[in-house]
């Protein structure tokens, strides 16, 4: 069975560690990879740049995008999973500090599965990661990877 990864997109220092202290602490052991802009986030899911020669067949199994990131923004990167075939089923929540309503307009017309306003409280912020973690990690059926 294939390693369940999590692809967390997030330029943000302080809100990388805030999640990956979120998982760690509600018992998220899952491997997390990060990607810092858009790019990379792109690269690692398409084994390209820095990640040439990746096993391409296993794919994050939820994909955590922010929308407001250097170089490629997450809209677009969200615009370019969905028009391949490899990681069109990908499931993306969009985990954002934007309240815009045509960020969460586009975010769905584009396809995500999700989107989560990320909170300024700690320990409501800990609570949405352990939410997150428990029904895309436990409780949700992925699809197959194509």
């Amino acid at each position: 069975m294939p390693p369940k990864i999590i692809l967390l997109v997030e330029d943000n220092p302080d809100d990388e560690a805030l999640t990956l202290r979120a998982l760690k602490k509600n018992n998220i052991l899952n491997e997390v990879v990060v990607a810092r802009d858009g790019v990379e986030a792109l690269d690692f899911l398409f084994a390209t740049g820095t990640y040439t020669g990746r096993d391409i067949s296993i794919m994050p199994q939820v994909i955590l995008l922010d929308l407001k990131l250097p170089k490629v923004d997450g809209l677009e990167v969200l615009r370019r999973l969905r028009a391949d075939a490899r990681t069109k089923l990908l499931p993306v929540v969009i985990l954002t500090s934007s309240s815009e309503e045509a960020d969460i307009v586009n975010s769905y017309q584009l396809g995500a599965n999700s989107y989560v306003r990320k909170p300024v409280d700690f320990a409501q912020f800990m609570e949405a990661v352990r939410q997150l973690g428990l029904y895309w990690l436990l409780l949700n059926e992925s699809p197959p990877v194509m």
